[in-house]
């Protein structure tokens, strides 16, 4: 081939502006081809996001029942009782993924709606001493009332279980209960602790106030430990040494929550739900691609034909074909993510759950797009460059 004759080759600009020029040309087949992508972008974000923010709400409901926490006891049963040492709370929470750490102990003491029942009848409760950031340690609020603070910690103040209330018939915050021989004033009333049942048939009082009214020596029952999740069996391993370094084995530690397992297995099941159903939205995309373009080479035939019979080679006919697709898929693909993403925002304010979209759905959709838009493109664009210009124009 002599200088004269060699193909001029197209700048980017003009490529685009070919590419382009479908769209332009034809807006209301590019509107609807450009819907169908931006529905299956749309359906990706949607059938990711979706599950995901209501994945993201079954985790907090899981994670309130306490999936990362563990309970610190001495051994029972043992002669002479086992006591764990009063600094244990304190050195739990030197361990670096704890996050709280918190105590109870009971006092040994009953429990009784007034002076005139039973002293022996303390109705199947508890009376425990509490440090004042246990409610956070074990995921409880304060249904009725108030929880103990600094003041009524050291008087005769008392907050029930929501059991506890129930038994000795308490129905609001200011009567007042026997305990011992001293009356204690209620002041708060705890929801139901689905996962701590002793709890709820716990009645609760300030720790220096159980030991200047109720005779209690200071040393913690039962320790409510809460750490980071993946870190969880590790901190269960090294707990008993930590509290108890001279007897570590007279030393019990709950294993982790049943609800831990589920969560992680709810994990791993959303995973997969994930993949799978953007795996579906993406074919069904790439499909409504290709078989735009398809049509598009079959419509166009006689435009075709006459670029080469005007000197355009078969490499610019791909390109103009190529570029068309994959422009046709990007619009298509921005528009869906957008649509995606506010469907997504909609429908989970509506249940009221936390609106989750998966970063890499989002930018997934996009590049997705494209892409989808390149493999699509190619059959089309190579199919309309291998058209002859005489037969092309013929059509």
């Amino acid at each position: 081939m002599t200088p004269d004759t060699t193909p001029v080759r197209l700048a980017v600009t003009d490529l685009l502006g070919l590419g382009f020029l479908g769209l332009r040309t034809r807006k209301a087949r590019a509107a609807l081809s450009a819907l169908g992508i931006a529905i299956g972008i749309a359906t990706m974000i949607v059938v990711t996001g979706i599950p995901a923010s209501s994945q993201a709400q079954l985790m907090r409901e899981l994670s309130a029942l306490g999936t990362n926490m563990l309970e610190v006891r001495a051994l029972p049963d043992q002669q002479p009782p086992v006591l764990l040492p009063e600094e244990s709370v304190g050195m739990v929470r030197r361990i670096a993924p704890v996050t709280r750490a918190s105590a109870v102990a009971n006092t040994h003491t009953v429990v009784r709606r007034s002076d005139r029942t039973d002293p022996q009848d303390g109705s199947g409760l508890t009376v425990l001493a509490s440090r004042l950031d246990l409610l956070p340690a074990i995921n409880a609020r304060v249904q009725d009332g108030q929880w103990l603070n600094e003041a009524t910690s050291h008087f005769p103040a008392v907050v029930l279980g929501s059991v506890s209330a129930v038994r000795l018939g308490v129905t609001g915050t200011g009567q007042q209960l026997m305990i011992g021989k001293r009356w204690f004033t209620v002041v708060g009333i705890l929801a139901a602790v689905p996962l701590l049942p002793e709890i709820d048939r716990s009645v609760f009082v300030g720790w220096p106030a159980a030991q200047s009214v109720l005779g209690f020596d200071g040393h913690p029952t039962v320790l409510y430990v809460q750490s980071r999740e993946p870190a969880i069996e590790q901190v269960r391993g090294v707990l008993p040494e930590t509290v108890n370094p001279a007897q570590p084995a007279d030393v019990v530690v709950s294993r982790p929550s049943d609800a831990l397992a589920a969560k992680r297995a709810t994990e791993n099941a959303f995973s997969a739900l994930f993949l799978g159903l953007a795996g579906v939205a993406l074919l069904v995309g790439g499909i409504g691609v290709a078989n735009t373009m398809v049509i598009s080479v079959l419509e166009r035939r006689g435009e075709i034909g006459l670029r080469r019979a005007l000197g355009a080679t078969k490499g610019q006919i791909r390109g103009q074909f190529l570029t068309e697709a994959v422009a046709l898929a990007a619009l298509g693909g921005l528009a869906g993510t957008l649509l995606g993403v506010l469907a997504t925002v909609g429908y989970a304010a509506y249940h009221g759950w936390p609106p989750v979209i998966p970063l890499s759905a989002t930018l997934a959709g996009p590049v997705s797009a494209v892409v989808v838009g390149v493999l699509a493109g190619v059959y089309p664009s190579m199919r309309a460059a291998a058209l002859p210009p005489t037969e092309a124009l013929a059509l």
